[in-house]
């Protein structure tokens, strides 16, 4: 029923410190899951945050990075679609905020809207652009997506920030998001296409020194599969501009 976890979490303030709440234990987060999980905060916490804040901006970027830039605008508008128009009276979780786009967008709606990322870096670029008129609808914190501290939700949006998981790891991430969740979780994942298998396996020839987090691309027939005995899994489209390509789900506990 929309708007039946509206009421303030505990130990949750309007302005969290960066601090990341506690992740996931008795519930079984794997060390693959918390392996990826720590290379994506060490990626984007202290290499990519110039590169991310400048990406989602409005500030010339290059042909590629501008492809990305319409990829993920694209993405996010498709995603959003399939949340309800009206959000007012509901609860949602952005997971991996990032920049906070899609914090915006959803708190416009009329959502309180708890916007969690694992980079304190983006958390705090996503604060200062958050216009004045919603901050009363808006939480923000630091830490891991999957932390029972953040409370219960309506809907959870997680656009790309489960890109880098394994199939086991995702069916474990969705389990513990649906445990809090009420409505549907919409999320991404990297599509397995035959240039991002091409781009998947020359990642793994670079030394691990130089590696981005490298993407685990997945078909979605076969990750419905594998998540078919905690719900339903359906394909909200594919999005590919350049660099860019995602593939949009609606995972239905």
């Amino acid at each position: 029923m929309p708007g039946r976890f509206s009421q303030p979490v505990p130990g949750l303030t309007r302005d969290l410190m960066r601090e990341a709440p506690d992740h996931v234990r008795g519930g079984g987060v794997s060390a693959s899951y918390e392996s990826a999980r720590d290379r994506v905060e060490t990626y984007f916490d202290r290499s990519a945050t110039k590169v991310w804040e400048r990406l989602t901006s409005d500030a010339p970027v290059s042909r590629i990075r501008e492809t990305v830039r319409k990829g993920r605008d694209r993405m996010r508008a498709k995603m959003l679609a399939a949340l309800p128009a009206d959000l007012t009276g509901m609860r949602v979780l952005d997971a991996g905020c990032g920049a906070g786009p899609a914090t915006i967008e959803m708190a416009r709606r009329g959502a309180e809207v708890v916007a969690v990322d694992i980079s304190p870096s983006l958390v705090e670029i996503a604060k200062k652009r958050l216009p004045g008129s919603l901050r009363g609808q808006v939480t923000f914190a630091s830490g891991d997506m999957l932390s029972a501290h953040l409370g219960e939700f309506d809907h959870v949006f997680a656009m790309d920030s489960l890109i880098y998981y394994r199939a086991p790891d995702i069916r474990d991430a969705l389990g513990a998001l649906a445990e809090r969740t009420s409505g549907s979780v919409v999320f991404t994942v990297a599509p397995r296409t035959p240039l991002l298998m091409t781009m998947w396996y020359a990642g793994k020839a670079f030394p691990r020194s130089d590696r981005s987090p490298v993407m685990i691309p997945h078909a979605p027939e076969r990750l419905r599969n594998t998540v078919s005995d905690i719900g339903d899994l359906a394909n909200l489209g594919r999005v590919t501009s350049g660099f860019y390509i995602s593939q949009a789900l609606e995972f239905t506990p």
